[in-house]
Order: C-alpha cells, then structure tokens, then sequence
C-alpha cells in the first residue's frame, strides 16, 4: 500500500482558514485548494459558484481530480462524467444535507462505489430559525404593520401569541427536531410523526405513524415541512391535505419543493383556506418570474437560502476533519447518506 498522503481537493470555495484548519488538525494528508479554479463565490458560504476557466486552467483542474481521493464538495463543473475523471476518488464530503435526488439522478450509486456524507445537522439551526421567523411574521400579523407604515396611518391593533398554538412537523429529523426544541421556548404544542411513533421525542407532544397524517394535520396551526425528498414524500402535501389544515393556518416548506403540489397550494391560498406560507424550496428553481406566489402578500419567498448561514463552512469544517480522523483510522464516518433510502 502507499505511504504518500491522501489527497484532497477542495471542489467548492472554501475559506483559506478552513483549509488550513483542515491540513492542522489531520496533517497527515494533502489538501489541495485552488480557488482560481472554483469561481468567485457570490456570498458567504457559496457552493455552486459560476466556473468559468480557459482551456489551459481546466486542464490543469481535470488532472486535479485525477489524483484525488477525497472530494471536499461535488465538483458541479464536471457532476455527469466525475466518474471517468476521478477514477482515485472514493469518498465525496457534501456541503448540504439533501443530495440523494442529486446522487440519484447522477446513477452515482450504480456507477461507483464511493461514500458520501452529507452536513446533515449543520442547516438545523438556520432552518428552524427561518420557521420560528414565520410563524412570528404571521402571528404578529406583520402584513399589517407594514401596510400601516406604507400608509404612515397609526391605528391600535390586536396580534395574537404563539403559546398554545399547534405546531405539527412532519419530518422530525435534526431540523425538524431543532424546530420543536425553539417553537418549546414558546410555549407552544408540538406535535409530528416518525416511523416509531412510541419512541419519545425531547419537545414532542404527541407523535403519530407516517401513515396517520390526517389526524396531525387537522390540528394544525402552523405546519412545517422538513422531510427528505424520496419516492415516499413526492407530492406528500396536496389538495386533500391541504383542506384538512385548519382554515387560517400556515404552512412552511423548508423541506423540497416536490414534497408540496404547488398548484393546489396556490388554489389553497387564492381562497384564503390558508393565511400563509412560508416557503424557501419550490417546484421550479429559480422561481419562475410568472408565478403567482411573487404577487401574494402572505408568502414569505426565499430563494432556497434559508440554510446558509455566516457559520456553516465552520460547522461543515468540523465534520470533515471528524469524518477525515475516521476515514484514516478505519473507522465509521458520520452522516453517510444510504442510496437507497436517499437520505
């Protein structure tokens, strides 16, 4: 076997701190980090900046990744024919937590036998802030302080609060579990499903099989959406689930936007079944600019950034080196995503 360090190449922008921090604390290894070649990065903790390189900086790159082992990120400049181009490689490190339709749709499971890891944890925070952010939005009937202030028109007005409101989640992984843990602070009933609905959760209420959606949803104030996309969860929310929801909810998609049909969503919120949503994934990506949900008032459009956050290179960082001590000692990684379950 070879004694020359692994090497590893960072495939998206990353911070000259983090890579450094990465080759001090596993200094047995080669990081190779060329962020000439990766794109400027069009915001903090960018993963698919725009590339564009001349012919003698690709070639350059191309035997890059012929040499590596381990990918920090996907290359997106070369996602159909990684295979062929990284014949070393065998393990990609992944800045998000959702890329089993990606991995999916690349037959990487079937053309490989690489790992994959996921940075499953490192968006719950930022997530369940943005849902937290929602439900106040529409709690403290924000519409109509901003109407107010459009109009300089100062007239008194009631709001209501979030204790004792039903919040019901569908997907109690880590960012739907870190969504039950803030909606605690206030005070508000939690409920979800899980597929042992009698294993406790910390900050559930009340928990219900995957298979007995009705009953959680017709209790819902708020409903947020925080599952993986897989064959199971396709279209997940549609007509019929949505008339289930109370009239005047809100429905919050933090989750993909192929688990929510989006047309019987728009349908839901033209004749005011719902009072809102807050959505930060969608059908369609960009949003086309013809939607409707650009006209609607009562939908909070993010543009699928609600989980980028100033610190998520650090946390991903942490994962890497963790899951780099593993993977040289033999040991299991972290966040291994299955490819078949897609998640």
């Amino acid at each position: 076997m070879s004694n020359l360090p692994k090497k590893i190449l960072i495939a998206s922008y990353l911070e000259a701190e983090y890579v450094e921090q990465i080759q001090r604390e596993v200094p047995g290894v080669e990081v190779i980090n060329r962020p000439d070649l990766l794109g400027k990065p069009r915001y903090i903790a960018d993963h698919s900046a725009h590339i564009e390189r001349t012919p003698e900086q690709e070639a350059e790159w191309r035997a890059l990744l012929a040499e590596a082992e381990i990918l920090f990120d996907f290359d997106h400049s070369h996602l159909e024919d990684l295979p062929e181009l990284a014949p070393r490689l065998k393990w990609i490190q992944a800045t998000s937590a959702g890329i089993g339709q990606l991995v999916k749709r690349l037959r990487y499971g079937e053309r490989t036998d690489w790992i994959f890891t996921t940075a499953s944890g490192v968006h719950a925070r930022p997530l369940a802030e943005f849902a937290l952010m929602a439900m106040l939005f529409f709690a403290k009937n924000y519409l109509y302080l901003q109407e107010e202030k459009a109009n300089k028109h100062w007239a008194r007005y009631c709001a209501t609060e979030l204790a004792g409101k039903t919040l019901s989640i569908i997907g109690l992984g880590r960012v739907g579990r870190e969504v039950a843990r803030l909606a605690k602070a206030f005070d508000m009933r939690v409920i979800g499903n899980r597929r042992d609905p009698n294993k406790a959760i910390d900050y559930i209420d009340q928990l219900y099989p995957p298979n007995e959606i009705a009953p959680l949803l017709q209790q819902s104030d708020f409903l947020v959406l925080a599952v993986p996309h897989t064959p199971e969860t396709e279209r997940l929310i549609g007509a019929a689930e949505l008339s289930a929801l109370p009239k005047g909810a809100v429905l919050i998609n933090v989750a993909r936007g192929a688990v929510v049909d989006q047309d019987a969503l728009i349908a839901a919120l033209r004749d005011e079944h719902l009072a809102g949503a807050a959505l930060d994934v969608f059908a369609v990506e960009p949003l086309p600019s013809d939607s409707p949900l650009w006209e609607m008032p009562n939908v909070i459009i993010s543009p699928h950034s609600a989980s980028t956050a100033e610190t998520e290179n650090a946390k991903i960082t942490r994962i890497f080196c963790d899951n780099l001590r593993a993977y040289l000692s033999g040991q299991p990684l972290i966040n291994v995503l299955n490819v078949e379950r897609l998640y």
